[in-house]
């Protein structure tokens, strides 16, 4: 018995030396670096030829990639004022005028998707091996092993979304309007109220072609 302990308790104690000298690279980002920003534009695009803009009066809530409801909650007023000052700053000028059409539309939505896995436990177990042979419990010949188990986990992520669309030169024949840039937030506290100026920042100072 004791020759199979032994090499059992060492191999445990390297384990854990193996888990203590491992670097936590997650535990040590602060949210800001755990989060991402993505943008795109219309290349073809010169946004100098464009003046005035307008935001959406609320935000898009879409779950799972469906339109839930138009949401204005505190977070969502602090996000539509953030993007309003980021676009006045670089040249842009907000349209009050609700009986003129302004050069830009802008939409913001807030974008949650859950998705939903299955895991075996065998799998972590490791199936038929095992520290003890079945001579120790009076059956020669005969292995054993775990039987399957499975789990289900489900995680939500989410993403904020900003789309700007070009009003002053809609497709009138295919009744369509064109984005001409998209800014997407993702990662940790994306819809924290507190960080809302920072992502709408980073997302416009990621965007330095986004100038009158």
């Amino acid at each position: 018995m004791k020759k199979k302990i032994f090499p059992l308790l060492i191999l445990v104690g390297f384990g854990f030396l193996i888990q203590g000298c491992r670097k936590d690279v997650l535990k040590n980002l602060d949210d800001d670096d755990a989060r991402v920003y993505i943008t795109k534009y219309d290349s073809s695009v010169n946004f100098s030829n464009y003046q005035t803009f307008r935001l959406a009066d609320s935000v898009s809530v879409v779950r799972d990639g469906q339109l839930v409801r138009h949401d204005l909650t505190t977070y969502d007023a602090a996000l539509l004022s953030a993007i309003s000052q980021q676009m006045v700053q670089r040249g842009f000028q907000l349209e009050t005028d609700q009986t003129k059409v302004p050069d830009l539309g802008i939409q913001v939505s807030r974008i949650t998707t859950e998705y939903t896995g299955v895991v075996s436990y065998n799998d972590y177990w490791g199936g038929y091996d095992s520290y003890w042979d079945p001579f120790y419990w009076g059956y020669g010949g005969y292995g054993y092993s775990f039987p399957y188990a499975f789990g289900t986990y489900t995680f939500r992520e989410g993403a904020l979304s900003i789309d700007m669309l070009d009003l002053k030169n809609p497709d009138t024949g295919a009744n369509q309007l064109r984005s001409v840039w998209t800014g997407l937030g993702r990662g940790t506290g994306i819809f924290n109220t507190n960080n809302v100026a920072e992502i709408v920042q980073t997302l416009f100072d990621q965007s330095g072609y986004l100038n009158r």
